[in-house]
């Protein structure tokens, strides 16, 4: 599996961005968001079965982060609205071939995708 991560930038508090990542190779059971802030381990964003049914946000993110999946354009993305300081970080993708009740730790995804740096001014 390859990923490619692509989307990210420098924004100011309140912007958006839209973080997509391209998946070729093979097909997957879910796919995630993780993120690694400056002097930080990196950390789960969000996480979205093969379906699309089926998602899960870190508390961090709930309510201003939006994970989608197209099957067609193998690809999955990250709208990311109201974005704040602390959510700069590289984002990184990944994907499972492992079939789980959630998806929400490293431990979970197999592949990974380089990332894609994130900055948030004030």
């Amino acid at each position: 599996v390859q990923l490619q991560a692509s989307g990210g930038g420098s924004v100011q508090t309140g912007d958006s961005l839209r973080l997509s990542c391209a998946i070729s190779g093979r097909t997957t059971t879910a796919m995630g968001w993780f993120r690694r802030a400056p002097g930080r381990g990196r950390e789960f964003v969000s996480s979205i079965n093969w379906r699309g049914d089926r998602k899960k946000y870190a508390d961090s993110v709930k309510g201003r982060f939006t994970i989608s999946r197209s099957v067609t354009e193998e690809a999955m993305y990250l709208q990311m609205n109201s974005l704040k300081p602390e959510d700069t970080a590289v984002y990184y993708c990944a994907t499972s071939d492992h079939a789980r009740r959630d998806y929400y730790s490293e431990a979970h995804f197999e592949f990974w995708g380089q990332g894609t740096q994130v900055t948030v001014s004030s």
